[in-house]
């Protein structure tokens, strides 16, 4: 479902690939909506997992750099090919059933809450300054990161992903605290353990 899209795959391609029985699959799931349903939540919860491991301690821009990094190795080891997961199925479903538009509004908002919570805590700890909204920041870093998934898939080509990143980054950056040698003042992720804030 993933690589060929919800709309070309069947319930008949499902029990091919899985060898359950026709039986067997309509007892756990009565139709496709219901299929397409599951798939978005673990589809969701495999990529929250990665993106907590990222960014539950995210403390300073060069913390920013490394998920950036991430982001775009991934991306890259499939040649841009075949873009976000949760985002390729919105572009599917979200108009076609509602309840599933709603899951997946909620799958983002979480997403979306990690890097604002990171951003929260750069703010706290003195590494942006004090006007520094989080939450409009990490909605940025989010519709960065979801265009550049849109023009790798177009390029098989994940440098457009990184262009966008990087230009989100240096959004971020502008409302950096800096010290006399021009460099962020705090930077939140490198401190010891002991340090830092609980996240």
């Amino acid at each position: 479902m993933y690589v060929q899209g919800v709309a070309a795959t069947t319930l008949d391609d499902v029990r091919s690939v899985s060898g359950t029985s026709k039986s067997q699959l309509y007892r756990y799931f009565p139709d496709k909506d219901a299929l397409v349903r599951d798939v978005i939540t673990v589809q969701a919860e495999k990529r929250l997992e990665g993106q907590r491991r990222h960014l539950q301690r995210l403390g300073s821009i060069r913390g920013l750099e490394r998920w950036r990094d991430a982001m775009v190795q991934s991306n890259a080891l499939a040649g841009g090919a075949y873009g976000c997961p949760l985002g390729s199925l919105a572009s599917e479903v979200a108009d076609q059933d509602d309840k599933a538009r709603a899951a997946l509004a909620g799958h983002f908002r979480a997403w979306e809450s990690l890097l604002e919570a990171g951003l929260s805590r750069m703010a706290e700890s003195g590494v942006l300054r004090e006007d520094a909204d989080s939450g409009r920041l990490a909605t940025g870093l989010m519709a960065a990161l979801q265009g550049g998934y849109l023009l790798a898939q177009m390029a098989h080509d994940a440098e457009p992903m990184r262009v966008a990143l990087d230009m989100a980054i240096d959004h971020v950056r502008s409302y950096a605290v800096m010290d006399g040698t021009g460099r962020t003042a705090v930077h939140l992720d490198q401190l010891p353990a002991a340090g830092r804030p609980n996240s």
